[in-house]
């Protein structure tokens, strides 16, 4: 029993340190990248999307990541098209069956590009949850966020259990590679 003790105790010491270095690999990331190099949009909300492509106007030297439902991107690649958004600055993902999955499935993209830092426009009611995903996700890759919230209309904050129950779901994936979407399909 002493031995079993012992090894749930190694494995919670070497999963708490591995989660300790997210704050110091953001850390690093805003101070060598203190300015958002690209701009990524949560799907499920055309709102985002316009409002996503009006951002961009400002910040068009930046590229436009979005993650959606597969079924969803020919109506968002018109929405950023109708906005002057070029297509060579869109980067269009549906691979994501639900929010974890939005951040995992480009946080290799992310890295892959060089990507330090990025702004995060979701909806207001969904900004709370999204950020915590995203600094556990994208921190584990050295990736800050800067987030940037669309107004709902009558729409309200989602529940603290959400947020844990997918920040829970992040760090399955950080350390087995899975976040455990296909268990429950319902999960947004």
């Amino acid at each position: 029993m002493k031995r079993k003790q012992r090894l749930m105790w190694l494995v919670l010491a070497i999963a708490l340190l591995l989660t300790s270095i997210i704050p110091v690999r953001i850390a690093i990331a805003f101070h060598q990248t203190p300015v958002p190099q690209a701009i990524f949009v949560l799907g499920g909300a055309s709102e985002r999307m316009s409002f996503a492509a009006q951002f961009w106007q400002s910040r068009q030297n930046l590229d436009i990541w979005v993650s959606d439902f597969a079924w969803n991107l020919d109506v968002d690649r018109r929405i950023f098209l109708q906005y002057g958004v070029p297509d060579a600055k869109l980067h269009l993902d549906g691979r994501a069956t639900d929010t974890v999955t939005n951040f995992t499935t480009l946080a290799g993209d992310f890295a892959h590009q060089r990507l330090q830092h990025i702004y995060l426009i979701t909806s207001d009611y969904h900004l709370r949850r999204a950020s915590a995903i995203a600094t556990i996700v994208l921190g584990s890759q050295g990736i800050v966020v800067t987030p940037v919230a669309v107004a709902s209309q009558n729409q309200s904050p989602e529940s603290l259990v959400q947020v844990l129950r997918d920040c829970g779901r992040s760090f399955l994936w950080i350390f087995f590679g899975r976040t455990g979407a296909s268990l429950n399909p319902r999960l947004k």
